[in-house]
C-alpha cells in the first residue's frame, strides 16, 4: 500500500472514533497524521470549545475551512475532521480531489455513551444529549453518507476499525 499517495480523510460524527483510528492509520502506514482540530486549536492558540463560546460557531467554521484546505493539499497523510466540518460543501470538495474519504458512524446511543463526560464538545449543551445528538445526526447524515466508504464502529476496538479500513483500501488498490 506504500504507492497508496492519496490522503486517507476520517469525517463522522463526534465520538465515532476518527481521532484514535486515525492514529492508528498513522502509525500503520507509517504518514503524517492531520488532525483538523488540533491544528485549529494550535493556530488560535485556545481550545475549541473556547473558540465556540466567545468567537462563535461561523469565526470557528472559517478557521476550520482554512484548516481543511491547507491539510488537503497534503499528500499522503491521514486526515481527521471535526464532525461539523462536511456541512460545507467546499471542504468535502477540497478533501476528496486528493483523498478518499471514510466515515465512521455508530448509533446515537454508543455516541451518547462515549461523549456524555466529554466536556469539550460546544455543540452538546443542556439536558438532553442523546436528542441533541440524534438531532444533529439527522442533519448531518447526507454530508456523511458522500463518503467512499462508512464503516460502522459500534461495538468495535478502534484498532479493529482501522484494521477493516486497512484491508478495504488494500483491496480497492489491488
Amino acid at each position: 500500500m506504500s504507492n497508496f499517495k492519496k490522503n486517507i480523510v476520517l469525517i463522522g460524527f463526534m465520538g465515532t472514533g476518527k481521532t484514535s483510528v486515525g492514529k492508528i492509520l498513522a502509525r500503520e502506514l507509517d504518514r503524517p497524521l492531520v488532525d483538523v482540530d488540533q491544528a485549529i486549536e494550535e493556530k488560535e492558540k485556545r481550545k475549541i470549545a473556547e473558540i465556540f463560546e466567545k468567537s462563535g460557531e461561523a469565526y470557528f467554521r472559517a478557521v476550520e475551512k482554512e484548516a481543511v484546505r491547507e491539510a488537503a493539499v497534503r499528500e499522503s497523510v491521514v486526515i481527521t475532521t471535526g464532525g461539523g466540518a462536511v456541512l460545507d460543501p467546499e471542504n468535502l470538495d477540497a478533501l476528496r480531489r486528493n483523498g478518499t474519504l471514510i466515515a465512521l458512524s455508530a448509533k446515537p446511543e454508543t455516541i451518547y455513551e462515549r461523549v456524555k463526560n466529554s466536556r469539550h464538545r460546544p455543540l452538546l449543551k443542556g439536558e438532553d444529549l442523546l436528542a441533541q445528538i440524534q438531532k444533529l445526526l439527522e442533519i448531518r447524515k447526507p454530508h456523511y453518507e458522500k463518503a467512499d466508504l462508512t464503516l460502522d464502529t459500534d461495538g468495535q476496538t478502534s484498532a479493529e476499525v482501522a484494521a477493516r479500513i486497512l484491508k478495504r483500501l488494500s483491496q480497492n488498490e489491488e
